[in-house]
């Protein structure tokens, strides 16, 4: 049997981040990446994400603690490169997505991993790829 892979969205990582509804499942990923029962991926976009949104709402000195600290997690962030780019730009043209979207398709495809999210916009992605969804937001 190989190795389950998991794909984090940036509302995963903001799902256990800020404690929301579902961090309880994202930590429990992270327990068992850390264990290396399974691996974990975030999309480097998810990074760029995370800052920006953090830092428009609760300013830089917590929008780079919170790059810290994801950096800190049993995860790995991937890069892009030509593969990643051709197949994000596929999703982009094909999907109604943000580009960052497109990225985090892209590497969930690429891995044939789950997607972990709780994004409407990737909903429509249930039929071509394996996902787990978070309790959205009430």
């Amino acid at each position: 049997m190989s190795e389950k892979i998991y794909i984090l969205d940036t509302s995963a990582l903001f799902t256990f981040i800020e404690d929301e509804e579902g961090a309880d499942i994202v930590e429990n990923l992270l327990i068992e990446a850390e264990k290396g029962n399974i691996t974990v991926y975030v999309s480097f976009i998810s990074l760029t994400e995370v800052f920006y949104i953090t830092k428009k709402e609760h300013g830089e000195q917590n929008a780079l603690e919170r790059v810290k600290l994801i950096q800190s997690l049993a995860i790995n962030i991937q890069e892009s490169d030509e593969s990643l780019n051709i197949l994000a730009g596929g999703f982009k043209a094909n999907y109604r997505m943000s580009l960052a979207d497109a990225f985090i398709a892209a590497l969930c495809q690429y891995h044939q991993g789950i997607l972990v999210h709780k994004d409407p916009e990737l909903e429509q992605l249930a039929k071509s790829m394996q996902e787990m969804r978070l309790p959205y937001k009430k």
